[in-house]
């Protein structure tokens, strides 16, 4: 496996696992704000949010789509700041997609609830490059294009 394809896995793991983000998107002076959200693969790798229009950052979504989105793993970790995390940088968009928003509902199943309101509405995050910790002194960059061609390989049988 490539160091590209090594450090991609370690990503798609960590979003696999990872029941919520914090989502990072700018606000209409161009202020960072974040929040957390629950998150979801897509099944290609891309991370999914099911998110409210009433919710600030989708408003802040509508106005400016790029966006960053922080999933780790620090269950049974004494030391929080050496778990892997990975940021995605990229932008979120808005899609019909009824099979990614029944994977969102199995991976979620208290969404069920409320997947179906017409305020609610899945996004897929297009993922342009990635910042992986995987612990300390283990700090990589990964383009979009190697994480989803990594992805995309690991998916085929």
């Amino acid at each position: 496996m490539s160091d590209a394809a090594s450090l991609a896995a370690t990503v798609r793991d960590l979003l696999r696992r990872a029941p919520r983000a914090s989502l990072a998107t700018l606000t209409e002076t161009g202020a960072p704000y974040a929040s957390l959200v629950l998150t979801a693969d897509d099944g290609s790798g891309a991370p999914l949010l099911l998110l409210s229009d009433l919710a600030e950052h989708t408003k802040n979504l509508k106005r400016d789509p790029r966006a960053s989105l922080l999933v780790e793993s620090a269950e049974g970790s004494n030391d929080v700041l050496a778990a892997a995390r990975a940021t995605f940088l990229g932008e979120a968009a808005r899609v019909a997609d009824d099979a990614a928003k029944a994977a969102f509902v199995t991976r979620h199943p208290s969404a069920a609830g409320y997947a179906a309101f017409n305020d609610f509405a899945l996004y897929r995050f297009a993922v342009a490059r990635i910042h992986l910790v995987a612990g300390f002194g283990r700090i990589d960059w990964i383009s979009g294009d190697d994480y989803r061609t990594a992805a995309s390989a690991k998916a085929k049988p």
